[in-house]
């Protein structure tokens, strides 16, 4: 058997896992990866209170101070299963090498989505309800600087930016609903032309004014949110960690589906994934929220 109970995903899936993961998640797009142990870390973060001094020569030094806030980032449990005919136990090396590949690829983009569901919106993904196990560790939850949208989605970002800057914060890049971006696409100019003609037709760059965007249905599904603005670069982390644990269930009912497993001439793929994720500093970053919301 290439693949028994109990076994790992190798490396190289690991590796492809995690890139296609990095390509479909606004949060692993804009932002910083960092590995986790299964334990947990913690992220510091560092602030010099007072400016800096000046000294005559000979004269007095005086305390500047310093804030060290730690940050956890704790590592939680996330899986996915498939059913599969049974003849995958009997296929050849090649033709399980093939369906594990595919199923890899589902999971990818099933796991992009759900770290942007759980950060953005502390639900979870498969019942989009709020997860106890995620508490209040998300953007919704604890960036509490908002503004709400109006029919102008250019005034709506120069005010997030506004917000940010004036609690001391910077911003590297912004995530943004497909709603929004349509919104921004349609603006004009006073002579008529687009304002950004680079997001005609459905267009997704990747920089706006020089800064880094990315659209994805992630920021407003579960969620009153239609942009997200901040320093996503140091200012929020993720990781996961590296060991990957997939079985293969011959027996019994592991979904609870009421449907047996031999009885259907089926097996089961299960894979887990342990992810963490930090928002280091919540008052660097801006909503954007629906009217009325």
């Amino acid at each position: 058997m290439v693949l028994e109970r109990g076994t790992k995903f190798d490396p190289t899936l690991v590796k492809d896992l995690v890139s296609k993961v990095q390509g479909k998640s606004s949060l692993a797009v804009l932002s910083g990866q960092t590995p986790i142990p299964f334990n947990g870390k913690k992220e510091f973060v560092f602030t010099m209170d007072s400016e800096i001094d000046v000294v005559a020569e000979s004269g007095k030094k005086t305390h500047g101070g310093v804030s060290l806030a730690p940050r956890t980032i704790v590592p939680i449990k996330v899986e996915y299963g498939a059913r599969v005919t049974n003849e995958f136990m009997y296929a050849s090396e090649e033709e399980q090498i093939s369906i594990l590949q595919a199923f890899n690829d589902g999971f990818a983009k099933k796991v992009s989505r759900g770290l942007d569901l759980m950060a953005f919106h502390g639900v979870n993904p498969r019942s989009g309800a709020a997860s106890t196990v995620i508490g209040t560790n998300h953007f919704d939850s604890l960036v509490t600087q908002s503004v709400t949208a109006t029919a102008n989605a250019n005034a709506d970002i120069e005010s997030a930016v506004g917000v940010v800057q004036g609690a001391g914060g910077e911003v590297s890049a912004l995530a943004i609903a497909p709603e929004f971006r349509t919104n921004l696409a349609g603006l004009t100019k006073t002579d008529g032309n687009a304002m950004f003609p680079e997001l005609a037709w459905g267009a997704a760059p990747q920089t706006l004014n020089g800064v880094r965007v990315d659209v994805n249905k992630t920021v407003s599904d579960m969620s009153t949110d239609l942009a997200v603005i901040g320093d996503f670069a140091s200012s929020f982390k993720w990781g996961y960690v590296k060991d990957v644990p997939m079985e293969v269930i011959e027996y019994g009912d592991p979904d609870n589906s009421g449907l047996d497993l031999k009885g259907y001439n089926q097996v089961y793929i299960r894979a887990e994934l342990y992810l963490g994720w930090g928002i280091l500093a919540p008052e660097n970053f801006a909503r954007i929220v629906e009217a009325g919301a």
